[in-house]
């Protein structure tokens, strides 16, 4: 017993740190719907725009903006993103990985399990879309 209470008062200690922790937003002040994606405007003045649908998750509706050349993507944005710091910090490397893979078939990124797995779904619709 002489024991229990300095453990019981130390884990509590230790966990308050882990309670109040809210992640970084870097440098972004402005709202995820307003900020671009990295390459969200190389090649859109002259390639087919197509929009995907918009998916509802619960963390919030995501919907994306494809730009081809051709047969090619050339860029990727965001129009409706979940408001959190997972998903700010996930669509870079969402984009990035379409870029590469020129399909919907990317990796989800750790800790943005949902709005991955939207984008995904968003990013199909405009592909199936420009095909049609």
């Amino acid at each position: 017993m002489k024991r229990a209470v300095p453990v019981v008062v130390l884990s509590i200690a230790g966990l308050v740190p882990v309670w109040r922790y809210e992640p970084s937003l870097g440098a972004a002040t402005s709202t995820p719907e307003a900020a671009p994606t990295p390459s969200a405007s190389a090649g859109s003045a002259s390639g087919t725009v197509v929009k995907g649908t918009t998916i509802r998750t619960e963390k919030g509706p995501v919907e994306v903006q494809v730009t081809f050349d051709g047969d090619r993507i050339t860029a990727v944005r965001m129009l409706q993103q979940p408001n959190h710091p997972q998903t700010t910090a996930a669509v870079p490397k969402l984009v990035a990985e379409t870029l590469t893979a020129q399909s919907a078939d990317i990796d989800t990124v750790s800790g943005a399990t949902i709005t991955s797995e939207a984008y995904k779904e968003s990013l199909q619709a405009a592909i199936d879309a420009k095909g049609a």
